[in-house]
């Protein structure tokens, strides 16, 4: 069975048994034994990052970054590369204790953690926020539930990237993972967090295209950056 179906199985199995995550350990193990990889797992950074990056001559100086939903770190790493202060958390285990064996001596702090149940002192508190590809593989519910609750960890003056697959809302596609519509993408939008820009990357006649958007929450003076 090629990776991509050995997921879905995974994921159609725990999602019918109530646990819509569950299946990201079972990945993860699976590949840790060499039974499988993540079909998700490159070398490079996500392309729409690298180039959000590139185009803004993106710098960390030293601040804080939060990459959602990690996996094996390959963002993660490469926003280091750029100077910031990351913490990387994923829900499996398994994918940390991984990232950590691939990144041998990376100053990337990587952590097991749950969307749903953050850490208090994350919130608020990173100058920029990456969800690449993550809230798009969970079934809604809970996924409904889970895209403002990215926005949380948004610090005064920060950014918030969201990457996703994207489909138009009259598309089905059976999933996971399940592109996000426009409306969800805007549901990333709480609190006072704005719309700076949201790209859809699509070629013509593709039913599934590519989201990256940038939102931003005011500093303390009610200033964007």
């Amino acid at each position: 069975m090629d990776a991509e179906s050995y997921a879905r199985e995974l994921a159609d199995k725990a999602i019918a048994e109530g646990d819509a995550t569950g299946w990201f350990e079972r990945l993860y193990a699976a590949a840790a034994r060499g039974e499988t990889v993540a079909p998700w797992d490159r070398a490079a950074p996500h392309s729409l990052l690298a180039g959000w990056a590139e185009r803004g001559g993106v710098r960390g100086a030293g601040r804080r970054a939060l990459v959602v939903g990690a996996g094996l770190g390959r963002d993660a790493e490469f926003l280091a590369g750029l100077g910031f202060d990351v913490v990387a958390f994923d829900i499996s285990p398994t994918a940390i204790e991984s990232a950590r064996e691939r990144h041998p001596g990376s100053r990337v702090s990587y952590v097991a953690a749950d969307l749903f149940d953050p850490p208090e002192e994350w919130l608020g508190a990173f100058g920029l926020v990456v969800e690449s590809m993550t809230v798009q593989s969970l079934p809604d519910p809970p996924r409904g539930t889970a895209i403002p609750l990215v926005g949380r960890f948004v610090a005064p003056g920060g950014t918030l990237l969201v990457i996703a697959a994207g489909r138009d809302p009259e598309t089905d596609f059976p999933g996971p993972p399940w592109p996000l519509t426009r409306p969800e993408i805007d549901a990333f939008r709480i609190g006072d967090l704005t719309v700076e820009r949201v790209e859809e990357l699509r070629k013509p006649d593709e039913p599934i295209f590519g989201w990256r958007a940038e939102l931003h929450r005011p500093d303390i003076e009610g200033r964007t950056t």
